[in-house]
């Protein structure tokens, strides 16, 4: 965060059209001390969702066996019938974006008409960058690049039933190495590329601008004032947060059952641990521990540091694949893999009548409703570090900067890894696990033991400072919007976010962990689209500059 205390981020700077109302920020909540630990929190708030979750874990942990084929049929249930629902709200996040930079609204300044930057361009584009997505681009840099060319350069087969079996996006091309490889990487962009991106900035607009400008709590039901007005302080404003804090936490989760299952593979490929439930677990409960470490601290200089260390070997690694990969290759297939996915994305974006069933439910869905869940948690930050920035500004930095690094990130890994296999025959990478993809094709190039072992190091430290970053923005909702509040509340939550990791990898593993996201992602987009009309509500009263 900049030097700048919280009331005077909350203080806004030139003209702003505050919202009047009697609320005070922890006025519904209860202080409690016991021994030694101190509690501030929202009653209800934090009640319901901390018993839901506990619940959860509680059944998901008595009934393991029971209940892993449930999440398969349930995940299977959501994206079958709700993908057009996922793909049309995911566009209109895209529209929404896209009409802020156009209109006169792109002239509000978040802070007041005379607010300026915290931060500058450099250091606000490394956080921008950091917040939304560096563990995914680890898990999935090889794999999903990859996938996308194998199932589209294998054409399509159709069942029984007259309907289409394989996973290829669009109509996949049959035989044709350079087609497949285009729109394998023209997949893979789209779902890394604007669409995410505009689902973190419409959340983080929201609340920037009802904090700094309106002068309301930053928590999650104030976006939502000029549709609900006073109420959001009452059960409709509860029934917001709840939701916000299970789909971030089933979010963060989900992550870190990916990145445990990766760093596994890495380990084991590395230096042949056992594979399975029990090594996943215990990373699980090391990473978690490390990040209530960083939380009892109090340093956050601590977390930063790590952030930026962890930053800087993700640098390094992507300057090392394009140095010692295929340079040229690389540079050139960015503006090229560009140019595809601007072509191929009307297609891929289309919420109705596709044939490319197993792609948009098994892939899109799941992923929107991962970002979804994801969204309070990177929305809030990307927040809290835009002060000062005009709408059109923010939505655009927002949407560009960091989907042009996820571009660079895709084609360096797994263009690398496509070249590996088309060029030289290389078939270790295609036939490694999905979590042991980005180790195998690391193991082609130079130095593999050392790049190897940088990339389980990156994997953990981004869930480490994911972890004690996700704890700070759920106590913040479940504080009623209190950003100081007692250290062992984040430690709560930081273990609450391991245990239900632990239960979903115990659970079900993989399938469990996409199920939770799609499920708790499907209530939120509901709750992100209603927020989005109350942005559009919110902005149309603010003066320009």
């Amino acid at each position: 965060m900049s030097d700048k205390s919280h009331e005077d981020m909350m203080t806004p700077d030139g003209k702003v059209n505050p919202i009047d109302t009697d609320y005070q920020v922890g006025q519904d909540n209860v202080a409690l001390k016991l021994g030694p630990f101190g509690f501030d929190i929202h009653n209800r708030v934090f009640m319901v969702s901390g018993l839901a979750i506990l619940a959860f874990i509680f059944v998901t942990l008595a009934f393991q066996n029971q209940i892993g084929p449930v999440f398969g049929d349930l995940r299977g249930w959501l994206t079958s019938n709700l993908d057009w629902f996922f793909l049309s709200a995911g566009n209109i996040f895209v529209i929404a974006c896209l009409v802020l930079i156009a209109s006169p609204l792109g002239k509000v300044r978040l802070g007041g008409t005379e607010a300026k930057p915290d931060y500058g361009y450099g250091g606000w584009f490394a956080m921008l960058f950091a917040a939304g997505m560096g563990i995914g681009l680890m898990f999935y840099g090889v794999s999903e690049p990859l996938t996308h060319f194998q199932t589209a350069l294998g054409g399509t087969s159709v069942g029984a039933d007259g309907l289409r079996t394989d996973w290829a996006p669009l109509g996949a091309a049959a035989g044709d190495t350079e087609a497949a490889r285009r729109l394998g990487m023209s997949a893979t962009i789209f779902h890394w590329g604007l669409h995410p991106w505009a689902i973190y900035a419409v959340l983080a607009l929201g609340l920037a601008l009802f904090a700094y400008n309106k002068g309301l709590p930053l928590t999650m039901r104030s976006v939502f004032y000029p549709l609900f007005g006073e109420r959001v302080w009452g059960w409709t404003g509860h029934v917001i947060d709840i939701l916000a804090i299970i789909a971030t936490l089933f979010g963060l989760a989900t992550s870190l059952g990916l990145g445990a299952s990766q760093a596994s593979a890495g380990l084991h490929y590395l230096f042949d641990t056992p594979l399975g439930d029990t090594t996943e677990v215990l990373l699980v409960m090391g990473i978690t521990g490390a990040a209530i470490l960083s939380v009892v601290a109090g340093v956050d200089k601590g977390v930063k540091r790590l952030s930026e260390i962890n930053m800087i070997l993700a640098l390094l690694l992507l300057i090392f694949v394009i140095a010692v990969g295929p340079t040229i290759a690389i540079l050139t297939g960015f503006f090229g893999n560009l140019g595809a996915y601007l072509q191929n994305l009307p297609a891929l974006s289309m919420p109705f009548g596709r044939e490319d069933a197993n792609f948009t439910q098994g892939w899109t869905s799941f992923y929107w409703a991962w970002w979804i869940s994801w969204s309070p948690f990177v929305g809030m930050f990307i927040a809290r570090v835009s002060r000062g920035r005009t709408v059109r500004e923010f939505i655009t930095c927002v949407l560009i900067i960091p989907s042009a690094a996820c571009v660079l990130w895709m084609t360096a890994f797994g263009g690398t890894a496509i070249g590996q296999f088309v060029n030289e025959g290389y078939t270790a990478v295609v036939d490694a696990e999905l979590s042991l993809k980005l180790f195998a094709m690391l193991d082609d190039l130079p130095l593999a033991a050392i790049t190897s072992f940088i990339g389980i190091i990156l994997v953990m430290v981004f869930f480490i400072t994911s972890s004690d970053s996700g704890s700070l923005v759920i106590d913040t909702i479940s504080a009623g919007g209190k950003v100081n509040v007692p250290v062992p509340q984040r430690v709560f939550w930081a273990s609450f976010e391991g245990l239900v990791a632990v239960a979903l990898i115990l659970g079900g593993g993989l399938v469990a962990l996409q199920a939770m996201a799609v499920s708790t992602g499907f209530p939120f987009t509901i709750v992100l689209l209603i927020a989005t009309v109350s942005l559009f509500k919110g902005l149309a009263s603010e003066p320009r500059a």
